[in-house]
């Protein structure tokens, strides 16, 4: 398991432009690194993220400033291990959308949420076009983006964008747990069944079973599939490796 840490507390979190490069460059460096089989992503301080910060002077094109945010969650987004934010305090903007492009959401009660960007004269980004209708729906999907409305973490359980709302006195152990439990599965696995969700709602049935045929292929080539068989067999917890079942090292143990 790996933690991403958003470590500017004195403006909660907000991204700059060197943030940005750096949170990229982590993201792909965990996707890089196959001892990492699960990514956490919190913030400092008590916030999660209060967005891009927009008053850091900047003066590249506009292009090559949506190209950060646009390497950012594309990286999160193909990212082949699974994904938790960790939201306490403030999730705005981007902040919020980073944390949706997670896999999964973890909040404490006193976290906060709000798509800001029509305050800010602003439209959606980091991909939360994309993330929130298929999260909440068109109509919810446009209230959020529109009014930009500030809700709590029990609105948000409610509306599908937050997995679990846990007591801030108990969010830490909870989210070890469920990244230890996220890292101790069959990575090739989670990989594939990660990449078939996200790619799956804008497919036909027919293509979806297509990948997924491809997908099982995939896994029965590695060991996982077979320590799973044996160990229900033997009614004790598999051990997952990802290791392809063909492999010289495993011909040769």
């Amino acid at each position: 398991m790996r933690t991403l840490t958003l470590n500017r507390p004195r403006r909660k979190n907000a991204i700059n432009p060197e943030l940005w490069i750096a949170l990229r460059d982590a993201l792909h460096a965990a996707g890089r690194d196959r001892s990492v089989r699960a990514l956490v992503i919190t913030g400092s301080g008590g916030s999660f993220c209060s967005g891009a910060d927009i008053g850091v002077p900047d003066d590249v094109h506009p292009r090559y400033k949506l190209q950060r945010l646009t390497d950012v969650a594309l990286a999160l987004h193909e990212l082949p291990i699974p994904t938790v934010a960790k939201v306490t305090g403030v999730a705005v903007g981007a902040g919020w959308n980073l944390a949706l492009g997670c896999d999964l959401v973890v909040a404490s009660p006193e976290a906060t949420f709000s798509q800001i960007f029509s305050k800010r004269g602003l439209s959606i980004d980091l991909g939360g076009s994309w993330l929130l209708p298929k999260l909440v729906g068109l109509q919810q999907a446009k209230r959020l983006a529109l009014l930009a409305e500030t809700i709590d973490a029990a609105q948000a359980f409610a509306m599908n964008l937050v997995t679990w709302v846990v007591p801030a006195e108990e969010v830490d152990a909870f989210v070890d747990d469920l990244a230890g439990r996220l890292a101790a599965g069959p990575p090739f696995a989670l990989a594939q069944t990660k990449a078939l969700l996200n790619d799956g709602a804008n497919t036909t049935m027919r293509d979806a079973l297509a990948n997924e045929a491809r997908a099982q292929i995939g896994n029965f080539a590695t060991t996982d599939a077979a320590s799973a068989y044996a160990a229900f067999a033997e009614r004790r917890e598999p051990t997952f490796t990802g290791r392809w079942a063909l492999s010289k090292s495993d011909k040769e143990e």
